[in-house]
């Protein structure tokens, strides 16, 4: 039993009693977030009724996960908080690191020789601190959080964005960065603005080729990148309980796309299934017995309009299967228009990879319905025209789809079965290519598809769609091919076309596995030694950063003016960079080198005010910091937008970085920057952004009167002496502006530990 049991149970008898006082003491029908929300307040929250998008709220979740490549920064600073074990039940997964290439057996051999060093510190840090370690070729974490740990009415944060999948078990999943997951973990309450609440009305069912990621794809389209920002999107509604678990997580999972703080869907018959297929019929049987707690109220889905903050309603009967892309996870094109925008936007209509699974969509349902779709090519004698690859979810997906045939089916096709881990969804691709920076497109069913995410080319055109949909797309080679409309002409000369795609919401003949490929932490951890070689390249224990000196910033120097899209991918860059993700000088190389400067629209290649030519970003952050003096940096809209990777906001504040001034900041982000000491502000009026010119420097009035609400003031002392000045805001409370003079919030947890 990997769960914790008396944990979940301790939830459920507690629920009730929690849930009947918020709802007397709101006066009003809850919804399931707000039901969830308000049975995990903090012990040392004082409040019992938030306005939502203003207050902050302490929570208490039940568990943290972390993957591999956040959990290195996470564990090095855990170790600086002065605990001798974790508090809540917490788990490492080595999902990362592994870079997709030949195969799972020959990747996964390649990568434990590659990353030992990083293994080793990881499990033996899971080891002392009694964490729960996944070793690697396990699975994906949200697809093993799924199957072995997320529970209906639960609360868990992970430090990775897409922990929002266990929405699709009823759970209010949150991705966070490292240093919140050590908050939690060192058994301190966890820090969150009581979000906004999303309605989206499902109705209808499924059938043909529409599929749970349509769903997703279609909302995306509706919200924007940014349009669930600050909110819980909640599904409900019965074409929400027609949906199968797997699919509701899909949905759940992508909802980071479009900034959400998390998504979710009620419990149901669905995910009680579920749970019983994977080995928790105890935590079903509980569920069970609560199934109204569990869910919203009845009043809630006769009068959504006035419980929501925004509405949406979706028909899913008339569903129309989407593709989104390129280079934005948003621009959603039906199927029925994509032909049309494949040649009006001169997108390479020439399919050249299809690439399926990821923690999105490599469930036994997503893979058995594409491999219904590998098995009619063979079938009917059709050559597949493109590269196809697939990433199962984890070893159990695995396993159980071989034993039945599943994976048989892809490779009969020429499908390369990859290692169960994120692979290219991340940029661990080793795609094989004579010319790495050709324009060219590719279809996957993962989540995000930003310029360089996959592949790291540029001019790689990248298509989001469902599994099935995917794989007709590689059958074919054709970015215009519509299966619902078009045939194929086979190996015979015939016409031939494909039928819709069938397969199974949970294996007939149940889940197996011989080896999921956990290892559980030693009972007492005490005498186990976590050492890091002072030689290493790839770790690098921690120190702590400087405490505020109580002085206003003067004359900070502009160091880079992001324009336009900067994701955390832009500033600090996954791929070959992963190795450096716990050696926080090495990967600060990396910093800000993919975000467009404003003011040649070149990347990595800015002003260097020391030497007074362009070079690259870190370099010129390193020589400003060199001379005893610090930068700041302007973005533009959504800025750290994508994963929680903490690093983004690590590497500016290593490199002498005080200030991050935008248009809008990504929730998790702005956080990060908090958590860092990092000063994250916006600009009042957004007209200011045009005002900051290339040799600017700055001064931040304000901050010894640093208060709650109230705006800062900048100098901004332009090239030719003439000045701007500018007010920008902030969302920082009292904690977080002690945060903020403490140095970081990890300084004050050391200090307040000590006592």
């Amino acid at each position: 039993m990997l769960f914790d049991f008396n944990l979940i149970k301790s939830v459920y008898e507690q629920m009730p009693e929690k849930v009947n006082k918020a709802r007397k003491t709101l006066g009003k029908p809850l919804t399931l977030s707000e039901k969830i929300l308000y049975s995990h307040l903090s012990a040392e929250e004082k409040g019992d009724k938030f306005k939502r998008a203003e207050d902050y709220v302490n929570f208490a979740p039940d568990r943290v996960a972390m993957q591999d490549a956040t959990a290195q920064m996470a564990l090095l600073q855990f170790m600086n908080a002065g605990k001798s074990k974790v508090a809540v039940p917490s788990t490492v997964h080595c999902d990362h690191l592994i870079q997709a290439s030949v195969g799972a057996d020959e990747d996964l051999k390649e990568a434990l020789l590659q990353n030992n060093e990083v293994y080793n510190f990881l499990q033996s840090v899971s080891d002392k601190y009694g964490i729960g370690f996944w070793k690697p070729g396990a699975g994906i974490i949200h697809q093993v959080v799924l199957e072995n740990y997320a529970f209906p009415g639960g609360m868990m944060i992970g430090t990775d964005s897409h922990t929002v999948n266990a929405g699709g078990l009823g759970m209010v999943a949150i991705g966070v960065g490292g240093a919140d997951a050590v908050d939690v973990m060192a058994g301190m309450a966890w820090e969150l603005k009581m979000p906004k609440l999303i309605g989206v009305k499902l109705t209808g069912k499924l059938s043909g080729w529409a599929s749970s990621k349509d769903v997703i794809l279609k909302v995306a389209g509706i919200l924007t990148v940014k349009g669930g920002t600050g909110a819980i999107v909640e599904y409900f509604g019965e074409g929400a309980d027609a949906l199968s678990c797997t699919g509701k997580a899909t949905i759940c999972n992508m909802g980071a796309e479009i900034g959400a703080t998390t998504s979710i869907f009620a419990y149901d018959k669905n995910m009680s299934t579920y749970l019983r297929h994977t080995g928790r019929e105890q935590i079903a049987d509980l569920a069970d017995d609560i199934m109204p707690h569990l869910r919203a109220d009845e009043e809630i889905a006769l009068n959504p309009e006035k419980y929501y903050d925004e509405l949406i309603e979706i028909n899913l009967s008339e569903l129309e299967p989407f593709i989104n892309g390129p280079f934005t996870p948003d621009l959603a094109h039906p199927l029925s228009e994509f032909a049309k925008a494949v040649k009006t936007n001169d997108y390479p209509q020439e399919l050249e990879v299809g690439l399926i699974g990821s923690c999105t969509n490599s469930s036994y349902e997503d893979l058995s319905r594409a491999a219904s779709l590998a098995k009619q090519a063979r079938d009917k004698n059709l050559k597949v025209k493109a590269e196809f690859i697939v990433t199962p979810g984890s070893e159990m997906v695995r396993y159980t789809t071989e034993r039945d045939g599943i994976l048989s089916e892809f490779e009969n096709i020429g499908g390369v079965i990859m290692s169960n881990a994120c692979g290219p969804c991340i940029g661990q691709w080793n795609r094989h290519t004579e010319d790495p920076t050709r324009k060219n497109s590719i279809i996957t069913s993962f989540n995000r598809n930003f310029a360089k995410r996959n592949d790291g080319n540029p001019n790689t055109h990248g298509f989001v769609a469902s599994p099935e949909l995917v794989t007709a797309m590689a059958i074919a080679g054709d970015l215009t091919f519509n299966p619902m409309t078009d045939t194929l002409i086979n190996e015979d000369g015939v016409e031939v076309k494909l039928d819709e795609p069938k397969g199974y919401e949970l294996p007939p003949h149940g889940f197996d596995v011989v080896d999921a490929g956990y290892l559980a932490p030693q009972a007492d951890g005490s005498g186990v030694k976590v050492e890091v070689s002072k030689m290493s390249d790839r770790l690098q224990l921690l120190a702590p950063f400087k405490e505020w000196d109580g002085e206003d910033y003067l004359g900070l120097n502009l160091l880079i003016k992001a324009k336009g899209k900067c994701t955390t991918d832009h500033i600090s860059m996954a791929g070959p960079w992963l190795r450096f993700r716990g050696h926080l000088d090495n990967i600060s190389n990396n910093m800000l080198i993919g975000a467009i400067n404003y003011f040649n629209d070149e990347s990595n290649l800015i002003f260097n005010p020391i030497s007074e030519k362009y070079e690259e970003v870190p370099a010129t952050a390193r020589a400003i910091k060199a001379k005893g003096q610090a930068s700041f940096v302007v973005g533009d809209e959504n800025y750290g937008e994508g994963s929680s990777r903490e690093h983004a906001a690590m590497e500016p504040r290593h490199l002498g970085i005080k200030v991050v001034l935008v248009r809008s900041f990504a929730r998790i982000h702005e956080t990060n920057l908090k958590k860092q000491g990092v000063l994250g502000l916006t600009f009042a009026d957004k007209a200011d952004y045009d005002k900051i010119q290339e040799k600017d420097k700055v001064d931040v009035n304000g901050l010894t009167n640093f208060t709650p609400g109230v705006p800062l003031e900048l100098v901004v002392t332009h090239e030719d002496g003439s000045k701007d000045s500018i007010v920008a805001n902030h969302s920082y409370n009292k904690v977080q502006i002690d945060w903020f003079k403490a140095g970081s919030a990890l300084n004050l947890i050391r200090k307040q530990n000590a006592k």
